[in-house]
């Protein structure tokens, strides 16, 4: 019996043009009320997640930053952030630096701060959004470190994090923009796990949805993994079922079944 649906949100709830549809918002206001705990769990940081939960009608908690934030979504505050250490991520800022010439971060706290000429997902930051150097942007410490640079695939700039970091950071994609680097042993699953066991929920009575690489240890973990028409081929791979593509509310289809 399913009791708890956890969802990414980009490239999978979210329609390609980062809206909810209708059928969307009506299919988790309807898994809600029969009972369902559905909890958002996505790389984005906690500031953009409590609008789009009240649409959806979901209460409860969040999981932000690929993990590393939990998000108590009535009172918008943070009841948990892993941070990364501050020495090991002004080690990797440096090492990236040296190997990839013109590479440049973002960094996420509770806000996200970029560095000068740092742009991705189409998405033009707030006017009041930190701009600065890394080393002093990780004068405190981040709950996700995260690296663009315009003359590499991001699976490229991925394999030299995780030759330059080993184990110290982990190191995830969740589209084609960004790398993103969280606190060691930090994924969307341990998050989950950790949100699952507080509330008394198996793994075996979780489903979970996603679309991107980042994802792949929480479909991992739950007991049912579902992956949207239009998910990357490994999601694809390790899936029970694929559901419908976002932008034709692949993931409405599965939750209005389960209500």
């Amino acid at each position: 019996m399913i009791r708890l649906a956890a969802i990414d949100l980009d490239g999978t709830l979210l329609r390609g043009d980062g809206s909810v549809s209708t059928r969307t918002c009506n299919a988790t206001r309807g898994a809600v009320a029969a009972g369902l705990e559905v909890v958002i769990v996505t790389a984005r940081g906690p500031l953009t997640v409590g609008g789009i939960a009240i649409e959806l009608g979901v209460h409860g908690e969040a999981i932000c930053s690929n993990g590393a934030t939990l998000l108590d979504l009535a009172t918008r505050r943070i009841l948990r952030m892993r941070t990364i250490e501050t020495e090991v991520a002004l080690q990797l800022v440096h090492a990236l630096r040296e190997r990839l010439p013109g590479i440049l971060f973002a960094v996420e706290h509770e806000r996200l701060a970029h560095e000068f000429g740092f742009a991705a997902w189409d998405w033009t930051p707030p006017d009041d959004t930190r701009v600065g150097d890394a080393v002093e942007l990780l004068a405190e410490p981040a709950a996700k470190l995260i690296l663009r640079h315009v003359g590499h695939e991001v699976e490229t700039i991925a394999a030299v994090a995780r030759e330059v970091a080993g184990q110290t950071v982990s190191v995830s994609l969740s589209g084609p923009w960004v790398v993103e680097i969280s606190p060691a042993g930090v994924n969307k699953a341990s998050a989950l796990a950790e949100l699952c066991d507080e509330l008394g929920i198996a793994a075996a009575d979780v489903v979970a949805f996603g679309d991107h690489l980042n994802d792949v240890p929480m479909l991992a973990w739950a007991g049912v993994a579902v992956a949207v028409a239009n998910a990357h081929p490994a999601v694809i791979d390790i899936a029970d079922e694929v559901t419908a593509s976002n932008d034709d509310d692949g993931v409405a289809l599965v939750l209005e079944r389960l209500a």
